[in-house]
């Protein structure tokens, strides 16, 4: 594909990224960068692990998205009893057709977007049963393995104030997530609209801008939006320093941090840069892509030990701090370096 056509595909792009905006304002007040982080997940084929107190519009964000894009969505709402056969489906005897065979019936992770509301309340052996469909996007059950639908997407909500009665989610499955979004209050204006808007007796009707066809042909275009080498040297460089005993570590990593990221982080951040780029109509990423793109995919790959907890440091302060401390590359020294 030549970089005209895919610049007029980016024009393109970006004016259905504006028209799901309209859409989704009808319902939702604020959260602008909460949504654009989901999208950007969505179109890079990504998951997204949204992390707020209840009554933030969480479910109804991640709903009305689905609704703009013509997909199918499903809510699981996780408990301590919820078992892994309850999210992937089960063998059942079935003698309808005048003999005796299992058949499987498909749980409701068979569908476009998945919420998997409160997912830390739920025992670590059913939080596993993600795991496989996360990562493969299949299921297998018994010796078949089964194909999930495509386009496939696992939204899910994590509560952080309520800790008692929990599992938190293990590394390996937080790796898979390639946001953490925090979803926060809304400000006095944004308050008082949502008081104004959703106390009447009436619903918006969302229109749908995409298709799914649509979603799985984006997600090739965003694939193909270039990114300079200078890009994925700062991406290296960013990632690297987060692992604490390495020459590339500043002295506050090895401080605070007791594991850092590993090489997932920064395809994610590469990934996270074109979506950006793309949303926007841009044909090649830039630092600033990456350094918008560095906290939702950061903070929950790097392991903050006791000591920066009792200094009051956060993860987002540490990528913050990271972000301060690793110089952005010099453009002119690579284009140099091609001409050569």
């Amino acid at each position: 594909m030549s970089s005209d056509k895919i610049t007029e595909y980016l024009q393109q792009f970006a004016q259905s990224r504006q028209e799901m905006m309209e859409q989704l304002r009808k319902v939702i007040v604020g959260q602008a960068g909460v949504i654009e982080q989901i999208l950007a997940a969505v179109f890079t084929r990504g998951h997204c692990l949204l992390i707020g107190v209840p009554g933030l519009a969480k479910t109804l964000v991640v709903s009305s998205i689905s609704q703009i894009m013509e997909l199918a969505f499903k809510r699981v709402q996780f408990t301590p009893d919820l078992m892994p056969s309850d999210i992937t489906g089960t063998m059942v005897l079935d003698e309808s057709s005048g003999t005796r065979e299992f058949r499987f019936v498909k749980g409701p992770v068979f569908t476009n977007i998945l919420l998997a509301d409160e997912i830390n309340r739920t025992p670590p052996k059913t939080q596993a049963a993600l795991l496989q469909a996360m990562a493969e996007k299949e299921v297998t059950a018994g010796q078949e393995t089964y194909k999930l639908p495509d386009p496939f997407f696992v939204i899910a909500t994590q509560n952080p104030i309520e800790q008692e009665g929990t599992y938190p989610l293990p590394e390996a499955q937080l790796d898979r997530f390639m946001f953490t979004v925090r979803v926060d209050y809304p400000t006095l204006e944004e308050e008082k609209k949502i008081l104004a808007t959703t106390t009447k007796d009436d619903t918006p009707e969302l229109r749908r801008v995409l298709s799914a066809k649509a979603i799985l042909n984006l997600q090739k275009l965003v694939r193909s939006v270039p990114v300079g080498e200078f890009v994925l040297d700062y991406v290296a460089r960013l990632v690297r320093a987060t692992r604490p005993g390495t020459t590339e570590a500043p002295p506050f990593i090895t401080k605070w941090i007791d594991y850092g990221a590993g090489p997932r982080a920064g395809q994610n951040l590469v990934r996270a840069g074109q979506a950006f780029a793309a949303m926007d109509g841009r044909y090649s990423v830039s630092l600033a892509d990456i350094r918008k793109a560095a906290e939702p995919v950061l903070r929950h790959r790097i392991g903050v030990n006791f000591q920066a907890q009792a200094e009051g440091k956060k993860a987002e302060d540490i990528v913050q701090m990271l972000l301060d401390a690793i110089a952005e590359p010099k453009v002119e020294t690579f284009a140099r370096g091609q001409r050569r």
